[in-house]
């Protein structure tokens, strides 16, 4: 049987602080696996912070934000032919203990999209604002109500991938916010979503794109998104 390629991909906009220390913890745990960092247009040493630490590393001129940093690791794996892509934060918000139960379903072919969830464990030591945990749960419902997939956490960024659906993003990712459109997106394809308890810590870097007014916009924007996917052909 032949080895699976897997490609750990973290999208990362000044993350010096950070970065290095969590590509050596990744490469330590899973020396297998291929670590791309997307810098995505960073203002500080990401980029070289991400190679000492043993990472390949894609620079974008400018900053295009998480769903452009993430579309371009999806190019990556699909034109080197990987196996599963697995995404997790730059800032180390992500355990990478948990990458292994996020991979295991992908791997063993349970699903196409696996999401770690911080809500299904009860160790995960983060706790999000009272808006922006409303906002989870909308997306939740929302979801639910148009695909028939209820999850708890469509908004997390900890996911693995397959090869299926790694073409179809890296022709098409959304880019603002893009966590669950893409969950909308994988199920036009017939994707197979699970969901499976992740820790998710304090972030040790960078600030959060999603702050106060800017939730509602969130909100807002992606609904939008979602529904106008509804009327998109069925693959």
């Amino acid at each position: 049987m032949q080895k699976k390629r897997i490609l750990v991909m973290i999208p990362a906009y000044n993350e010096g602080r950070v970065i290095k220390r969590l590509v050596q913890d990744i490469s330590k745990r899973y020396p297998n696996y291929t670590i791309l960092v997307i810098n995505d247009g960073s203002r500080d040493d990401t980029a070289q912070k991400a190679s000492q630490g043993g990472a390949h590393v894609v620079t974008l001129p400018y900053n295009l934000g998480i769903g452009g940093a993430v579309q371009t690791g999806f190019k990556y794996a699909h034109q080197k032919g990987y196996d599963i892509a697995i995404q997790i934060d730059g800032d180390a918000q992500h355990d990478p203990a948990y990458l292994k139960d996020v991979l295991s379903p992908v791997l063993n072919d349970e699903a196409d999209l696996c999401i770690g969830s911080r809500f299904l464990s009860d160790r995960s030591r983060f706790k999000s604002t009272f808006l922006r945990r409303m906002g989870i749960r909308f997306f939740s419902v929302l979801l639910g109500w148009l695909t028939r997939v209820y999850l708890t956490d469509p908004t997390s960024g900890f996911r693995a991938t397959g090869k299926h659906l790694i073409e179809h993003f890296s022709r098409y990712y959304p880019i603002d916010f893009p966590e669950p459109e893409a969950i909308k997106i994988a199920t036009r394809y017939g994707a197979r979503i699970r969901e499976v308890p992740v820790n998710m810590r304090k972030r040790l870097g960078g600030t959060s794109s999603i702050r106060y007014f800017s939730t509602i916009y969130y909100m807002i924007k992606v609904t939008f998104a979602i529904l106008i996917d509804t009327l998109k052909r069925k693959q």
